[in-house]
């Protein structure tokens, strides 16, 4: 398992180039430039984020709970960050922070993989100040596409062994309802450059 993720960690930002160039860092941009205060960026990667803050974010923290990925963003941190960042390695469903807490928390491509989704989002709202904003932009199911669907079922079991524990056909936006958010935001759009089975995408902002 160790091999395997140092592995993925070392190829992982080749993997999501093509994505990132075609549509996603445009979308990373436009969610987060204007976050400002107490920010989380739960499950960090290898910091595609980090150049996307404005400088009305006075406090960042980063989690990362995979080693090899952590490492990576230690060093992206130190390129990139606009502001100073503090690094965790705790999981999304484990957050080290008080209740009401943060004023933003940032989840990008990261509750297809935590291993309990509802969990995670519980951990979201408590950590969120009343009002406060999660900005998510996540690939899920195809619900429009029952062919692909069906394909995202048969290869889930193998992917997620794979790719760090991904999912393919997680209805993330139900989850977040589910938690209690409210959507501000809510667009579905495929992720262009991407493999077939994780094109289908939902990004926006929702309120706690």
């Amino acid at each position: 398992m160790s091999l395997r993720s140092r592995l993925f960690a070392q190829v992982y930002d080749r993997l999501v180039l093509p994505s990132e160039q075609a549509c996603v860092s445009d979308w990373r941009a436009q969610l987060l430039a204007e976050l400002s205060g107490v920010v989380l960026d739960v499950g960090a990667g290898t910091g595609a984020n980090l150049p996307h803050f404005g400088p009305d974010v006075t406090r960042l923290i980063a989690t990362e709970p995979e080693r090899h990925m952590r490492r990576h963003l230690r060093d992206r941190i130190a390129t990139d960050a606009v502001c100073p960042v503090e690094l965790s390695d705790a999981a999304a469903e484990r957050l080290p922070l008080p209740k009401h807490s943060v004023d933003a928390v940032v989840s990008t491509l990261v509750l297809c993989s935590v291993t309990d989704l509802d969990a995670a989002l519980a951990e979201y709202r408590r950590v969120l100040v009343p009002g406060g904003k999660l900005v998510f932009i996540e690939h899920v199911i195809a619900h429009d596409n029952p062919g692909r669907a069906r394909w995202q079922r048969r290869i889930e079991p193998v992917w997620k062994r794979l790719f760090g524990n991904c999912h393919l056909t997680r209805d993330t936006a139900a989850a977040i309802e589910r938690a209690g958010f409210r959507f501000d935001q809510l667009q579905r759009q495929s992720m262009r450059k991407a493999s077939p089975v994780v094109r289908p995408a939902i990004r926006g902002i929702a309120t706690a």
